[in-house]
């Protein structure tokens, strides 16, 4: 008996994130009956749109230290699914670990994301309230997969003969994703946190044993972490 009752508590506690019109067929009823998860959901996201800015940082430039700020905007068809269109302007500089590699007398290669534009699918599975202090927070956790059109700039002309300070500009198309959390100030408001990866494959750089320049296809991977406000009209 106490097994069961620790078992009820247990599962009435967790979050049943379902969706509002799921249904759960339970063997050992009646099959007549049918069980409803209900969600109680206070904030809806359903036939809205969206308008939000989001700043922050590049966690794991080798050479270059970054900051970005994004625009975005969006439209969910369903509680759980929708669009966002996005852009993103970043501004980055060479670090320490840069120069510390070319006191060494070697050229260190390194990329940047100078601008984004593109778009991705949005995924909210998750809808949870947190009872802290004695207030209610409701939050979503999302997830988002699409494509962005990237403007970025490379030294790859420091290498080889011409030994040139100036960098090259290149576009590529490149898959991108993200998942955050949405945390819900007023039915207009919220504060999101938000992570997110770029991957390019471009031209990169290289030397060899002799000095020569080499250039080679190469994916470089891009992660970013943004805090930000949306507002829902």
């Amino acid at each position: 008996m106490k097994f069961i009752v620790s078992l009820v508590c247990l599962f009435s506690s967790i979050q049943l994130l379902a969706s509002e019109s799921n249904v759960y067929d339970f063997s050992w009823l009646d099959q007549d009956k049918e069980v409803y998860v209900l969600q109680n959901r206070k904030f809806r996201k359903n036939k809205k749109v969206y308008l939000g800015l989001l700043a922050g940082s590049q966690i794991n430039g080798a050479f270059i230290d970054s900051n970005e700020f994004s625009a975005h905007g969006g439209f969910f068809f369903k509680e759980e699914w929708g669009i966002e269109l996005f852009y993103t302007s970043a501004s980055g500089s060479t670090n320490s670990t840069h120069e510390g590699v070319n006191e060494q007398g070697t050229e260190a290669f390194y990329r940047k994301v100078d601008t984004s534009i593109g778009a991705m699918v949005l995924w909210a599975p998750f809808y949870a309230k947190i009872n802290t202090f004695n207030k209610i927070f409701y939050y979503d956790w999302m997830f988002g997969a699409g494509a962005a059109n990237v403007s970025t700039l490379d030294n790859r002309e420091e290498f080889g003969t011409s030994s040139s300070s100036d960098l090259t500009s290149e576009t590529v198309l490149s898959p991108t994703w993200m998942t955050n959390f949405r945390f819900y100030i007023t039915q207009n408001w919220s504060a999101e946190m938000r992570f997110e990866g770029l991957h390019i494959n471009a031209d990169v750089a290289r030397q060899d044993a002799s000095n020569n320049e080499r250039t080679e296809k190469s994916w470089t991977h891009y992660y970013d972490f943004k805090l930000g406000l949306n507002y829902t009209f």
